[in-house]
């Protein structure tokens, strides 16, 4: 039983997040130090999770990731409310029932409360609708779960993850043909615009040759890409009948945050590694990380070597990989780091040099001083390549 229950624990601390989003105020600085604290903490104290249970029961599994809908509207209401010109009934009825002035907590809240909710929403929604939705869009035999999925991906305004990510990312990853690759000595900052920019420019060709092959206009409702936008865009529509034009611009600034949160995670999933794409994807061209708190709390993503070795794999079924490259720690530990780049390259030097030499063979060592010549012949650029 434990071994279900824990891949729960995330749906509580989010429901204490939005606890802490409803009384406003400083309330949202104390919200995001726990949450940051759980995870990062956690996982420095608590080690790793090794773990193969057989999870069968598919009711439990399913409810994990269908759990997440009421979850979502609780975290986007929270949301909502800390900038909507309205005093929503409801909320004032709550505020007279336990005696603490919701609307009143709602006007002290500052511009920096505020942005440190962007960020503290951003964060908690990466962690519902980009991690359930990352694993209902493998499932390409069940149209309804990839469909569930994409309205979960585009509320962090990447709905076209779906696409590019299962078609493209996975055959491509490693290589410089994967735009979420991102080469030794480019920092996150200068990755999040190409990988943001450059998963959109694939999505679209993708779905071009989908349907130029199925003999269908590029500018028509058949075209996914255009579709997802606009799930985004409906999504953010509803958000302004709700709160506002500050809600819509409110849940836009989050929604974009969740989709920066991706693509740093990314960064870090896949920096600095090669393959020659010729050859197959192995284990070592992933950074894997087996932290328990934030394995159980993204569904086993942080099993990330063996995701990319069997993307149709099942979170519960992911393997832990010990012996494969591993990441530097858990990952809000590393996203962090990540945001500091001399500290993020300081960190990864060793371990790259680890993997040039457990596990590179020799096109990839090749590939590897090919772009140490790039780099080296464009030196006053090379620390923003």
């Amino acid at each position: 039983m434990f071994h279900y229950l824990k891949f729960f624990h995330y749906y509580a601390i989010v429901l204490l997040g939005c606890a802490f989003l409803l009384f406003a105020d400083y309330f949202i600085l104390i919200g995001f130090a726990m949450f940051a604290s759980i995870y990062v903490l956690g996982d420095a104290l608590f080690g790793d999770d090794t773990s193969t249970p057989t999870l069968a029961n598919r009711v439990v599994i399913n409810t994990m990731l269908y759990g997440s809908a009421p979850l979502l509207v609780v975290l986007l209401i929270s949301s909502l409310w800390l900038v909507t010109p309205h005093n929503w009934a409801f909320m004032v009825t709550f505020s007279e029932f336990i005696g603490y002035d919701f609307v009143q907590a709602k006007l002290n809240t500052s511009g920096f409360e505020l942005t440190i909710a962007v960020v503290f929403c951003g964060l908690m929604l990466s962690g519902i609708a980009t991690v359930v939705g990352h694993e209902l869009v493998h499932r390409i035999a069940k149209p309804i779960d990839v469909c569930f999925g994409r309205w979960l991906m585009s509320l962090t305004l990447d709905a076209n993850f779906s696409i590019e990510h299962v078609y493209h990312h996975h055959a491509k990853v490693a290589t410089e043909a994967d735009p979420v690759t991102a080469p030794r000595g480019r920092n996150v900052y200068v990755h999040t615009v190409y990988a943001i920019i450059g998963t959109n420019k694939s999505a679209w060709n993708i779905e071009k040759k989908r349907l130029a092959r199925k003999k269908q206009a590029l500018l028509s409702q058949h075209n996914k890409v255009i579709r997802g936008w606009l799930m985004s865009a409906l999504y953010l529509f509803a958000a302004g009948m709700i709160a506002g034009w500050q809600g819509a611009l409110f849940l836009g600034l989050i929604g974009a945050t969740g989709k920066c949160i991706l693509e740093i995670v990314n960064y870090m999933e896949h920096y600095g590694l090669v393959r020659d794409p010729r050859q197959p994807v192995k284990p070592k061209h992933s950074w894997n990380s087996n932290r328990k708190i934030s394995t159980w709390a993204m569904f086993n993503l942080p099993r990330h070597s063996h995701h990319h070795e069997h993307g149709a794999m099942p979170f519960e079924k992911l393997q832990p990989m010990p012996e494969a490259p591993m990441m530097i720690s858990g990952y809000v530990s590393t996203i962090g780091i990540a945001l500091i780049p001399p500290l993020w390259f300081a960190l990864m030097k060793p371990k790259l040099a680890h993997w040039d030499s457990h596990f590179a063979n020799k096109e990839e060592l090749d590939i590897i001083e090919q772009q140490n010549i790039k780099r080296r012949q464009r030196p006053l650029i090379a620390y923003f390549y």
